[in-house]
């Protein structure tokens, strides 16, 4: 196995991203975290890339950052972190116009856990688990924690779990909104199932998917006036796209529409 510590590889058009510091439960240090910024940049760019699948090797997603590296970290230190390490990775991925869906194999932590929730598709094994760690050490949550988390499942319940640091298991994380969906199946093929998920993503009218994701992201400023504005505005660049034009011939013609991603 390889000792970088972002793993990836494309199929067909399916990016596979797996963090790779399993003996440390894929905590970040500043190589992961700039690995991992680097991928998702190859990524963006990559015409061929219609769709990303992200999760961890071993038995978690992500604890956060690496306390070891950390440990001396204070005041500008800790911003050098934040800023350097962690707002780009979310901001590349929310930014990015392509669909992103997230498999939380096993435990996401601190900033691991507000990663995998910046994707636009969270899945999570039954052994899953989310923790807001941070006020156990005294920090505030980043990695856009405070912004998305209220967003998912609400002021009281994310301002609980940010105080109080309480671990959710994958089950309630669905129940409350925070994740998509959990998957209980056996564990050979639990993967599998979110997988699957992001390859026939990969295999969707992508344009549509990263406009559809445009959209969502500017919901989360606008009144109701500014959206449908927005929705005016992206629904008219849609129907310039050959896969609008493939979809409704594929439907007039009742037949199985092939999808490029243009």
């Amino acid at each position: 196995m390889s000792n970088s510590p972002i793993l990836s590889e494309t199929i067909d058009h399916l990016m596979i991203i797996r963090l790779n510091r399993p003996d440390v439960l894929n905590s970040f240090n500043r190589e992961m975290a700039m690995s991992l910024q680097e991928v998702l940049q190859n990524a963006e760019e990559n015409k061929e890339v219609r769709a990303i699948y992200l999760t961890g090797m071993g038995r978690a997603f992500c604890a956060g950052q690496d306390l070891e590296e950390a440990i001396s970290a204070e005041g500008p230190e800790l911003q050098k972190i934040v800023e350097e390490h962690y707002n780009p990775i979310v901001r590349k991925m929310r930014n990015m116009e392509k669909p992103i869906v997230c498999f939380v194999n096993g435990v996401a932590a601190g900033a691991g856990a507000n990663i995998a929730l910046a994707s636009d598709v969270v899945f999570a094994s039954e052994h899953a688990s989310f923790i807001q760690a941070f006020s156990k050490i005294g920090l505030i949550p980043d990695s856009g924690g405070t912004y998305t988390l209220p967003r998912l499942i609400g002021l009281q319940r994310a301002s609980a779990l940010m105080l109080l640091g309480d671990k959710v298991n994958a089950e309630d994380a669905e129940k409350m909104g925070m994740i998509y969906k959990q998957i209980s199946a056996p564990d050979d093929e639990t993967e599998n199932l979110a997988f699957q998920s992001a390859l026939k993503l990969s295999k969707m009218p992508t344009i549509g998917l990263g406009l559809t994701k445009r959209a969502l992201n500017a919901s989360l400023s606008n009144n109701l006036d500014d959206q449908l504005d927005v929705e005016e505005k992206l629904q008219t660049l849609a129907g310039t796209s050959e896969d609008y034009k493939e979809g409704v011939n594929a439907f007039l013609e009742k037949r199985k529409p092939e999808f490029k991603g243009k």
